[in-house]
């Protein structure tokens, strides 16, 4: 890569209905390849975000049969744009279901896919619980691929706070992490901000986070605030509150200028395991 790269990130307010959610991202797939993007981003669960898993269980189904992948591929197909579906609820071959992020090429072919691997269980003190590990089985592979940014590590949500992750990615001499996101907003006010730019410095590489924002049809409430995070740790874009479609550069200048003044990377030192 010698040239900068222009990506657009679309924060949604993804509901219930999965044919609802797709129009809206083929729409923000043609406004951002005409605004001159080369890649689209879009958040965690932008097909479907619905929290009781009754009603969510008849539009949960296999890569082949989902509406929302397939009118992706055909966008990207149409428009020639990749896009980066943050991810999507898929039911696996063995029949469970799995969080899984997708890119898709400018031919509409899937470059690459990735299961979340952390899942999110906590008890916050708001109030709120959430067990993902009940309905979605984690993953097990560190994804990277080739893109118009760069070489691309992907990761998701709840994701961000293991640093081992990224530095892995970082190991594998990624570009570029993207993060989509659903965060809630107590612990999006507390840590989006602060573990974004973590992530970057530690992996000396741009991020780009698309996330849910605002009230959703479920009942939940999202932070929103996607973002690009440059190498350094300066924050390139901030999507705000609510729904919005934004436009970023991504300079891999950038990444190589930060890595000669701080090669942490190649500096780092492995400590040997306690036996304790």
């Amino acid at each position: 890569m010698s040239s900068t790269v222009k990506v657009a990130l679309f924060q949604m307010t993804s509901g219930i209905d999965p044919l609802a959610n797709v129009q809206a991202i083929v729409d923000a797939a043609r406004k951002a390849a005409e605004g001159g993007a080369a890649m689209l981003f879009t958040p965690e669960m932008c097909g479907l975000l619905d929290r009781d898993r009754a009603r969510a269980t008849p539009n949960i189904v296999s890569e082949a049969e989902n509406p929302v992948l397939a009118a992706a591929r055909k966008a990207a197909r149409d428009l020639s744009i990749w896009i980066d579906l943050g991810s999507l609820a898929v039911l696996r071959e063995d029949g469970k279901w799995a969080n899984r992020g997708f890119v898709i090429d400018g031919d509409g072919e899937v470059a690459a896919r990735y299961d979340k691997i952390h899942m999110f269980d906590v008890d916050l003190a708001t109030g709120e619980t959430w067990r993902e590990s009940a309905a979605y089985t984690p993953g097990e592979q560190v994804v990277t691929v080739e893109t118009p940014v760069g070489r691309l590590g992907m990761a998701i949500c709840y994701d961000i706070r293991f640093p081992a992750l990224f530095e892995e990615l970082g190991r594998r001499r990624c570009d570029a992490i993207r993060i989509p996101a659903a965060f809630t907003v107590p612990t999006g006010k507390a840590h989006w901000h602060l573990m974004q730019r973590a992530r970057a410095v530690e992996a000396s590489a741009w991020v780009i986070s698309a996330a849910q924002g605002g009230r959703h049809e479920d009942g939940r409430e999202t932070f929103g605030h996607s973002l690009v995070v440059d190498p350094w740790g300066e924050v390139a874009y901030d999507g705000g509150e609510g729904t919005s479609l934004g436009f970023a550069v991504i300079d891999p200048a950038r990444t190589g200028e930060v890595r000669g003044q701080l090669p942490s990377l190649a500096n780092k030192r492995e400590f040997p395991r306690s036996a304790a």
